[in-house]
């Protein structure tokens, strides 16, 4: 299983996905510039925190029209796995691959933190090695995370299982329904404002993010197969 963990202008959690990926998971990963018009190669695809483009618009905005986003479009419509983390969660938002948006914290503010999450739904392929209902707890860091969609569309999430991560005791910016991550209906799309790639080794002081990446490899690897 081959992927690509894309870096546009303002990336700054790239070498997190990659390290996280190569060195924890010993995954097959490449760096691939925002420029690049076609990702044949790849069996998946990370969208990686940051400040693409600055914000300078809204964030993920500009992203959205970057060259290798149709080549994103056309990987989660063929069923590959995409993943966004933080940056990579308002990219996907933008891109229209996954629903409603991300706002401004109700605090107005930066918050940079660990915070504890339900895993909401454990048979998606990023999360089989979850159980169902497992508290676990990642870090945050962002300005514009809270989740915003009209009530249909919540109610839809919810009735198909789309609600991968909830934020667990407290509600750090404001999100509806506490979400923190969700996926597209097919499942293959994760989009989800906490950072697993910030933990996945004892010597950041927590593992839970490194089974993400682990039930990716595994399920990814079964398609591949396939």
């Amino acid at each position: 299983m081959k992927i690509a963990v894309i870096v546009f202008p303002g990336s700054n959690c790239d070498i997190d996905i990659y390290e996280a990926l190569a060195t924890a998971c010993h995954a097959d990963v490449d760096y691939v510039s925002h420029k690049q018009d076609q990702l044949d190669d790849y069996d998946a695809v990370m969208l990686p925190g940051g400040f693409s483009y600055g914000d300078y618009l809204r964030a993920g905005a500009i992203a959205r029209f970057a060259p290798v986003m149709g080549a994103v479009v056309k990987m989660a419509k063929q069923g590959k796995p995409v993943f966004g983390t933080c940056n990579g969660f308002q990219i996907l938002t933008e891109a229209g691959l996954l629903p409603g948006g991300l706002k401004r914290n109700d605090s107005q503010q930066f918050i940079c933190k660990t915070v504890p999450l339900e895993v909401v739904n454990n048979q998606t392929l990023f999360t089989k090695q979850y159980q169902a209902h497992e508290r676990i707890a990642l870090p945050i860091a962002h300005a514009d995370g809270s989740y915003y969609a009209d009530q249909a569309t919540l109610d839809d999430l919810a009735a198909h299982r789309q609600v991968v991560f909830r934020y667990a005791e407290e509600n750090p910016n404001g999100s509806l329904r506490n979400i923190a991550g969700i996926t597209n209906r097919r499942g293959n799309v994760l989009g989800m404002m906490p950072h697993p790639e910030r933990a996945v080794e004892a010597i950041l002081g927590n593992t839970d993010g490194l089974r993400l990446f682990k039930s990716l490899l595994e399920n990814g690897r079964a398609r591949v197969e396939e």
